[in-house]
């Protein structure tokens, strides 16, 4: 068994990977088996093609208008109901977002329809579950969901982590792949805290995902670029990150 590969369908050897390792890159076939026992996934075609439908994110330091996004925030305990919150900003410090962080970001809402969805109901039941297994003591989790487009275009690459290898000031983070068409490149590389490559991957089927653990370890993903100029680009992911409450 290994942290990258195959055979990590199971609860415990996804949660024996993130343990050992600060993470786990689980392949489509292993994450869709891994998410059936917190429920279906019956309105996958509405929930992928809601990324059609996502705003440019504005707040890019770098200029850049290649990612377009919508977010949503949930409570959860350790059992019972996760619950939408009341829309808020995005907000990251310095320390963690170099690029954007130090201000409040609002971004357009994940649309109900999705966000309450059988698809994000399953993935955030599958990571209550897998997350509260790590952190047994956590009475409650702050849980944010982003809806990421990244576009590559002709002259102009797309740069799904901006602002470089990061942590995003959480506790654990899931990132799941939606679609992928016409790029090549976006590779996922973790790095420990002595920023030491531990490990490198590439989403390149939809619900392929890797898990981290933020504290332990840092993460980003090289920029995309189009195969064929001449067509649309574009790298498509859920990010959902859950944050101890205090």
């Amino acid at each position: 068994m290994s942290e990258i590969g195959t055979g990590l369908q199971n609860a415990t050897g996804i949660r024996d990977a993130i343990a050992r390792a600060g993470y786990a890159f689980v392949e489509a076939s292993d994450m869709r088996t891994a998410l059936g026992r917190f429920g279906t996934l019956a309105d996958w075609p509405a929930f992928a093609g809601s990324w059609n439908d996502l705003s440019t994110d504005t707040y890019m330091a770098d200029g850049g208008r290649y990612r377009r996004r919508r977010f949503a925030v949930w409570s959860a305990g350790r059992h019972g109901a996760i619950e939408r919150a009341a829309h808020q900003p995005h907000y990251q410090s310095v320390d963690y977002n170099t690029l954007n962080g130090g201000i409040e970001r609002w971004f357009e809402p994940i649309t109900p329809e999705i966000g309450n969805g059988a698809t994000m109901r399953t993935i955030l039941e599958y990571c209550r579950a897998l997350f509260g297994r790590l952190a047994p003591e956590t009475e409650r989790w702050h849980v944010e969901a982003h809806q990421f487009r990244i576009e590559a275009r002709r002259g102009e690459q797309g740069k799904p982590t901006p602002e470089g290898m990061h942590r995003d000031g959480v506790d654990y983070v899931l990132v799941l792949l939606v679609d992928r068409r016409n790029i090549r490149s976006g590779t996922t590389t973790i790095h420990g805290l002595d920023k030491r490559t531990l490990g490198s991957f590439t989403l390149t089927d939809p619900l392929d995902s890797a898990l981290v653990d933020d504290a332990r370890c840092y993460h980003g993903v090289t920029p995309v670029e189009p195969e064929n100029p001449a067509q649309p680009a574009h790298r498509d992911v859920l990010v959902v990150t859950f944050r101890k409450k205090v």
